[in-house]
């Protein structure tokens, strides 16, 4: 069975909670392929001590890299804890993460409740391969 890859995402208010968490769930965290933007990969490895693909900073477009991965199937589960209180000057680039995540289906953890019970699923550790949607009619109309 291949490895998982989780990508990591934080906002700055969040990013002390993503490494509280990360350091309670470094045990499970160690058993997958890691990717992070930038800012939060460094603050994983140094606080945590885990191995992290660190791409470019969210705002630099670090977001869209993710996004990229995301859409080529590189990755299997997205943790983005964002702030909703606080507007990001890269708003745009944040929506986009989280809609390709959509149109792709893959899982999306935006709090600690929910990458709890995400990353101690079955599933994560399992087989188990997404339905992915058939975009054909929708790339023909493009034509």
């Amino acid at each position: 069975m291949l490895k998982k890859t989780i990508a990591l995402v934080a906002h700055d208010s969040k990013k002390l909670e993503l490494l509280e968490w990360a350091t309670f769930n470094k045990h499970l965290l160690s058993q997958y392929n890691l990717y992070a933007t930038g800012t939060t990969g460094a603050l994983l490895e140094q606080n945590v001590g885990i191995e992290v693909h660190k791409l470019q900073s969210g705002p630099l477009g670090g977001d869209q890299q993710i996004g990229a991965k995301i859409s080529e199937q590189e990755i299997d589960f997205l943790i983005f804890f964002w702030d909703p209180l606080i507007t990001q000057p890269h708003d745009t680039d944040v929506k986009a993460l989280l809609r390709i995540s959509v149109v792709w289906n893959i899982p999306v953890a935006c709090n600690r409740a929910s990458a709890d019970y995400m990353i101690t699923s079955p599933l994560l550790s399992n087989e188990y391969q997404p339905q992915l949607p058939d975009y054909k009619a929708h790339a023909s109309r493009a034509i």
